[in-house]
Order: C-alpha cells, then sequence, then structure tokens
C-alpha cells in the first residue's frame, strides 16, 4: 500500500470520529508528522493538488456531499412509496436508480473530504501557524 493510500485511509477513519475539523487536523497532523517523511509529504500532496475537484459541481459535493445526495435518496423513497401502494413495480425502478445514485454521491464526497483533509493537513505541516 502506497503512502497515498495510507494517508487517505487515515482520513477516513478520522472522517467516522464526530469531532470537529480543527480536532481531527489535530489528530490527523500527530499521525502524519510521525509515520511520513518529508518527500513522501511533498509527494503527496502534488497528487492531491492534481486530484481535487476544481468545477463546481465537485467542490459542491467535496463540500456537501449529504445535501447533493438527499433529492435522490427523496427519489428513492418515492419510488419505493409508489410502487408499493399503487402496485407498480415500474415505480420500484425509480427506488434502484435514485438509491444508487445517492449511494454513489456520498462514497464519491466521502472520498473527497477524506482528500481534503489530508491536504489541509499537510499545508498545516508545511505551514505551521503561530498560537494566538
Amino acid at each position: 500500500m502506497s503512502q497515498y493510500d495510507r494517508l487517505i485511509m487515515m482520513a477516513e477513519d478520522e472522517l467516522t470520529q464526530y469531532s470537529t475539523d480543527a480536532r481531527k487536523l489535530e489528530k490527523l497532523r500527530r499521525k502524519v508528522g510521525i509515520s511520513t517523511t518529508l518527500a513522501d509529504r511533498q509527494q503527496v500532496k502534488e497528487q492531491l493538488n492534481q486530484e481535487l475537484p476544481t468545477d463546481p459541481i465537485g467542490k459542491l459535493v467535496m463540500n456537501q456531499r449529504q445535501t447533493v445526495a438527499l433529492p435522490f435518496w427523496g427519489i428513492a423513497g418515492l419510488g419505493l412509496l409508489f410502487g408499493i401502494s399503487f402496485m407498480q413495480p415500474v415505480d420500484l425502478l425509480a427506488t434502484i436508480a435514485g438509491g444508487g445514485l445517492a449511494i454513489a454521491i456520498q462514497r464519491w464526497g466521502w472520498k473527497l473530504q477524506a482528500k481534503r483533509l489530508i491536504w489541509q493537513t499537510l499545508d498545516d505541516l508545511e505551514n505551521p501557524k503561530p498560537d494566538a
């Protein structure tokens, strides 16, 4: 497993914790600082610079993945409701399509959020902010 993949997994583990972004960054800063070299950090940051989205939709999904996925969860729920209540098997296809799209958006947003968290951590390690 490459350093890049390992760092992304570390960020995903931090995303599962209920805490502020500042606390997540603080915990990641310690882990990344101890486990990587300066050359590895620079290489990963360059790779992240290329992979982080620059388009408006990608940025929206990175910052608001749940908000973007919400309409598709609604479509899935309505498809299920109408499919069961009106006995229309075609409406159940909306459930499958809406649920699949919502899950895909959530996964994509999760990965982007982890990449952004690692990028912020690497940036903090390179340019430490003085304490107030």
